[in-house]
């Protein structure tokens, strides 16, 4: 059976396959939570919404560029609605600010990972220098100490290859989802930049975002 021969092998890895097999378990709660985080947020996107709003500022059409993005999860449509609430005092300060703590929740927990890819060969390589040092403790005591000595060498062996899958587990997701946040912020600084240009466009044409936002905050 495949289970017996996963207990043995675990056993025959000494007791430091238990802290080997927390990360491990450590790891897989990790990824999983970040790639619910990322599946969620792209569930969140509607690009149209996205679209029209960016119309309705290029056209100085505030109210509906407003409402859109009213009672939406979209976080591009929240990102602009911190913008036009804050138009008085600085809007490209608070999407900007708005757009940190969404790359911040981006990449929570990213130092778990980080931390596991280097902790995961040190713990397979400390078994394995456990291992050989007992393993070294039959020499001189009978014979058959050389047949001991490479046993247990192959089976102390057995931490660090445990070791280095983990940390192979953990390096793909952590540097697909370093990729995903590196996307997602210059996605976010092209959606700032792109409606403080749309803004400037409709003050222009004599469009006052100001003062739409203060008819705002009163009502």
């Amino acid at each position: 059976m495949l289970s017996n021969i996963v207990v043995e092998t675990f056993i025959e890895g000494g007791w430091v396959m238990w802290p080997i097999l927390a990360t491990f378990f450590l790891a897989l709660c990790v990824i999983l939570d970040r790639s619910i985080w990322w599946l969620r947020l792209q569930s969140l996107l509607q690009p149209a919404k996205q679209e029209q709003a960016r119309e309705a500022i290029g056209t100085g059409d505030f109210a509906t560029a407003w409402n859109l993005t009213r009672d939406t999860p979209d976080p591009y449509l929240k990102n602009l609605a911190e913008g036009i609430t804050h138009a008085r005092t600085s809007m490209l300060a608070a999407m900007q600010l708005h757009a940190t703590q969404l790359i911040e929740k981006s990449e929570a927990r990213m130092w778990v990972i980080s931390t596991l890819i280097t902790l995961a060969p040190l713990l397979g390589l400390f078994g394995t220098v456990v291992g050989i040092m007992g393993s070294f403790s039959f020499i001189g005591d009978e014979q058959l100490a050389a047949a001991k000595v490479s046993g247990g060498i192959g089976e102390a062996l057995i931490a660090t290859a445990c070791g280095i899958g983990i940390a192979i587990l953990c390096l793909l997701p952590y540097n697909f989802f370093r990729k995903r946040v590196s996307l997602l912020r210059g996605s976010l600084e092209r959606w700032i930049n792109h409606t403080e240009l749309l803004v400037k466009s409709a003050r222009e044409h004599g469009h006052d975002l100001e003062n739409f936002a203060i008819t705002q905050n009163k009502n």
